[in-house]
Parts: C-alpha cells; structure tokens; sequence
C-alpha cells in the first residue's frame, strides 16, 4: 500500500551511511550508482529499482550523483555489497543531459538539486563502472537504464562522431539489463541469492553479456539465435552497420523475439529476447510500491530538482509506445507494447498525491510516454504474435489495434471528480491521428467524446501536439502521420475551445535537420506553418541519440529498412540554416530568407514571406 495514503509517511531508502546503520545493517546486499539526484518517485528509475530490490527482501542503498574527481570516498561508503552494484547514468542518457543538438554544454542540469550542472560525469555509466571494478574488482556490476539500454549494441555516438561497441565492452560491466527492469532483475536477485554467479547468468530474457568467441551458445531450448554484422564489419560498412538495425528493432518488438548474437572485441555479445510485456498486476505492483514520492531530505538545502517540480504531482498511466517514431527512444527502451496500470491503481495515487505537501488542487499530467495509448492493444492476440512491424499506427494503424479512448475519458472523469482535486491536466504528447483518422460513426470508440473531454477540461491553457514536419516525405521517414491529420485536430481544438469560451492553444513541435530533411524542406515548413498562424516556439534541431532508425540513417547514409542513400544535414552551417527558417519572422532573418529561397529554386515561396515583419 502506498504510504501516503496513511498518515504515517514512509521512509527514503539509505543515501548516507548513518542511515545504513540507523537501520542496524552490517552489510547491504545491493548498491545503486545513479548519475540523478535521489527522488523517492515512480517517474525516477533507481527509486523503482531499490523500491523492488527492497520488496524482494533485500537490503539496498543508493549512491547517488557521486564525485568522480576527488578520493572516491562516495563509491566508498557502503562498502563492498553482498550481491552486486546496480550502476545506471540516470533518467537520460548522459551525453544528452550534458550537451545540445549544437554540442554546446548545457548550464544546468534538471536531474539534480538546485539545477546545478556538473554533478555527473560524460558517459556516466563507463566511468562509473570503471571506478567500482577498480575499487571492488570481484564484485558485479550490472548496468541498466536508457543509456545502458540504448547502447547495448554497435551504436553511434554523435558527441565523438564516432561508431563505438556495445557498452558491455566500453564500460566493464558483468551484466546489461535493456529495457523496464523490474522483471529481469527479480529473477536475477533470485539466482544470485542462492549463490548463482553472475558469470553464470546468460539466459535471463531482457539481458546482454559477453562471453568468450570459443565459448558455445547458452541453450534455451524457446530461443533461436540470429547474429549481427560484427562490430568490427560495422567499422568498415556502414551498410552493414544500418543493415543491423532493422533486425535489432524487429526482435526487440516481436512477442516471440530471437536472441541477438554480435561478435566485438574478440567475443560474443549475446542480447538475450525480452520479457513479455507487463501484465496489468505487474505494473500496479511496480506503482503502488512505498515511495515517499520526495526527494532525499539531504537535498533540502541545495534548491529544488527541477525534474521532480515537473512531474511532483502528475500521473504515469501507462508504459511502453508503439508509435515508433523514428527519432524517439522510447519505443527501443519501453517497447512497442503499452503496459496499463488499473484504474484502482491510477486512484490510488491521486489519492496519495492530493495528501501531499504543496499539493494545491491541481494534477499537472494524467499521461504516459503517449498520453492517449492507454489501455490499447491488439484485439487479436495471435495476429500481434506473428508481427514485426515496428510501429502499430505506421504507415496506417493497424486494423487488430483496439483505439477505444472510453476507459480514458471514464478516468478523466474520475479523478477529476476527486473532492481535493480542482483541475487534471494532460500535459504528456497526445497523438491525435488515433481518433482523427478512425470512423467512429456509432461511438463505439469515444473518439469525439475524447476530444471534446480532452479540450474542454484538461488544457492547462496550451496542449502540446508534435507533428514535427508538414513534409509528406520527411513524415514519411520520421514514421509519422500526414501534416493534415494535425491541420484536422487544430480546427476540431479551435472549434471545441470557441464554442466553450476557452483562451487556450495548441504547441506544435516540429525538427529541424531530420535525416531526408533538405533546405527546401525547411522553407516550405515555414511557410506552411506561417500560412497556417503560428510563430514557432517549440523548436528543436534533431539530435543523433544512440540506437534510434534516424540516427543509424544520419551515421550511415542509408536508409535500414532499404538501405537506399538517404541526405542528412550534417555540418553547422547546414544545420544553422535549416533551423533560421523556423525563425522567419525576425528582421535580421528577412534577407537571408529571400536569397536563400532564389538560391534553391524556390522562388515561388517568396511571396508567402514578403510581408514579414
């Protein structure tokens, strides 16, 4: 039961080592190496993972943000645990917490107290890893998290340019665990509670390890086996290397996936299947474990954290997306198949919220990784045992998808009912194409309904939408829908917002410098955009994060799928340039606008741009 449903709140797990011995510990059983802040909440992954270790029975500290430049004396305070390290870089890969799309280094950091910037170091999971198997050589360390998760393979990384190895080889490390790791890592503390050794663990499913190029295969009599181009081919082609995604993200979304085999550095990576998506009790489970839902009271004096300001008082419905769009890593790290929570569940921590202090009347964000997947899935269960598409809405949403958003709008409903709740807010990204594209005649589906309940009463004044280009070609390679389905929803957002009175907006999101985008692209962006009434705010220059389909094609040149060339804006100037498009209602930017538009052929696009300010 969640505490904070009680008056009695619960306790942070140990981050000192005065806590380890107010709890009368000699020994604990499994330390945490996080590159984030400690914030006892299910939106943070090391507070999920000590909060499962701690339900299994085991002893577990954090270790929290440590200092990697002085005596080590952080890494050094626990001791030596009894069963492993858990070493994770945080929430974010730390390359993209520290760096922009422009490889400037960022002035804060939302992970830790007061915002503060330099509290982790860059590839985080490898120097952390480093240092403990120099401290503590025969203890193992099991890494995890979405930079671990993201750089199980061969992948590239933008901030060196450069193709580097699986992360098992980079950073030391006995064990990788992809994805969600509540499952894979019960099973894990249970073999090594009975004195498994880690060595010995190569058949748990959502795991990665290295063995010995003359060692045989693991059997598991369920798994057959595929291989990869090698890290060293990879190296040489980039063919080969793009050719490599498209069977690394078909097994990773196919219920009945193979295990993954790649030679590197002299061995064997093995990435073993994954688990099956989580059932609903699993993942209550998961949600309705003792957090306090605070952040560590050691921080109290350092400011606030400003990730944990964000989500304090919101929802996390549902995990997992099967949008899979192409520049998006959550689907590579969540999966393709959305895990639902209860509706109990969800209750339940509303309930918890609206007791806790600074709580005003107000639920910042009902949502998920896509706030209106909730509760969908295939109708047929066998038909989605035999799929490899990596997207379920992509190039059409599958006929065996169940879309109904009823149980959605019925939640809604409720919590905004709730006697201490004033306003619930959907702030998470929505993807309007799952009730703007399907016939819902009989309202079957509570496709309008949806809508109206969506606009009507859980706008915090501006929604946020994404549809990223108004390119039919480039959606095409970002795997999204046509920029009319977004022009349908914004009159339908219009028309809902008018006919209540409402003074609120929509905030679309939209990519610079995607693979396949060319300068011409970009101007005719900008001047559908402008037609259509916005000065973009919501901008962003793409940004190569390992093991994402755009970011094999912007390395590569070559499209995974078909391995046909495929054009990437790559050097500043070029990215510079798509970008000032987005910006063409700044003076300085007229000029440039107009001789560029002559210099690429587009000069019909001039008059749509004549009258700029």
């Amino acid at each position: 039961m969640n505490s904070l449903s009680n008056k009695k709140m619960a306790t942070h797990l140990p981050l000192t080592r005065k806590e380890v011995i107010e709890r009368g510990w000699e020994e604990v059983d499994v330390i945490i190496v996080s590159g984030d802040a400690y914030v006892d909440h299910p939106s943070f992954g090391h507070a999920v993972i000590g909060r499962l270790i701690e339900s299994e029975g085991f002893r577990v500290a954090i270790i929290a943000q440590p200092n990697w430049r002085d005596d080590l004396r952080d890494f050094k305070k626990f001791g030596a645990p009894r069963l492993f390290f858990g070493v994770t870089s945080g929430c974010m890969d730390s390359m993209v917490n520290h760096y922009t799309a422009n490889k400037r280094l960022r002035s804060n950091d939302a992970y830790t107290p007061g915002g503060e910037s330099g509290f982790r170091p860059d590839y985080a999971t490898i120097r952390y890893c480093t240092i403990l198997k120099e401290l503590y050589p025969q203890v193992p360390v099991i890494i995890g998290g979405m930079e671990a998760s993201m750089r199980r393979a061969t992948h590239y990384d933008y901030w060196s340019d450069s193709l580097k190895p699986s992360i098992l080889v980079s950073s030391g490390a006995d064990l990788l665990v992809y994805g969600m790791g509540e499952q894979p890592l019960r099973r894990i503390l249970g073999l090594m509670n009975k004195g498994v050794p880690v060595s010995s663990l190569q058949t748990i499913p959502q795991t990665a390890l290295l063995i010995e190029r003359s060692s045989t295969l693991p059997k598991n009599k369920k798994w057959e086996s595929i291989s990869l181009a090698s890290h060293e081919e990879c190296l040489k082609d980039k063919r080969s290397y793009a050719s490599n995604f498209k069977i690394i993200e078909r097994e990773a979304n196919s219920v009945f996936a193979r295990r993954i085999v790649q030679e590197v550095d002299h061995k064997f990576l093995l990435i073993n299947p994954p688990f099956p998506t989580m059932k609903e009790k699993e993942i209550d489970a998961s949600f309705d474990l003792p957090y306090t839902r605070l952040p560590h009271p050691k921080y109290k004096k350092r400011g606030a954290i400003p990730a944990y300001e964000m989500i304090r008082f919101s929802v996390n419905m549902h995990r997992g997306c099967f949008g899979g769009c192409s520049f998006c890593a959550i689907s590579g790290h969540q999966g393709k198949m959305v895990a639902s929570r209860s509706r109990k569940s969800i209750l339940k921590e509303v309930d918890a919220i609206t007791e806790m202090p600074g709580f005003k009347g107000y639920i910042s964000d009902l949502g998920g990784p896509s706030a209106n997947m909730y509760g969908m899935k295939g109708e047929v269960q066998s038909i989605c045992d035999k799929c490899t598409r990596p997207s379920c809405i992509y190039p059409s949403i599958c006929y065996n998808l169940g879309t109904s958003h009823k149980s959605l709008t019925e939640i809604y409903r409720e919590v905004s009912a709730h006697e201490k709740v004033k306003k619930a807010f959907v702030t998470s990204g929505i993807r309007y194409d799952l009730f703007m594209e399907k016939s819902d005649s009989n309202g079957e589906n509570g496709y309008s309904e949806y809508a109206e309940e969506l606009i009507s009463n859980h706008v915090s004044g501006r929604l946020k939408v994404a549809p990223e280009h108004t390119s039919e070609q480039i959606l095409k390679m970002m795997r999204k829908p046509s920029y009319q389905s977004f022009i349908a929803f914004k009159k339908r957002f219009d028309l809902i917002s008018e006919k209540k009175g409402l003074n609120q907006q929509i905030v679309p999101y939209f990519i610079a410098s995607h693979p396949g985008c060319e300068l011409g692209d970009m101007a005719e962006l900008a001047a559908k955009t402008k037609e259509t009434g916005f000065k973009l705010e919501q901008i962003q220059d793409f940004t190569p994060t390992p093991m994402t389909l755009a970011t094999v094609t912007y390395y590569s040149g070559y499209d995974p799928y078909t391995l046909k060339p495929v054009y990437s804006a790559k050097g500043k100037e070029e990215r510079s340039c798509q970008n000032r498009f987005f910006f063409w209602y700044k003076k300085e930017n007229r000029g440039w606008i107009m001789s560029t538009l002559k210099k690429i052929g587009k000069k019909d696009l001039i008059a749509k741009f004549i009258n700029i300010a």
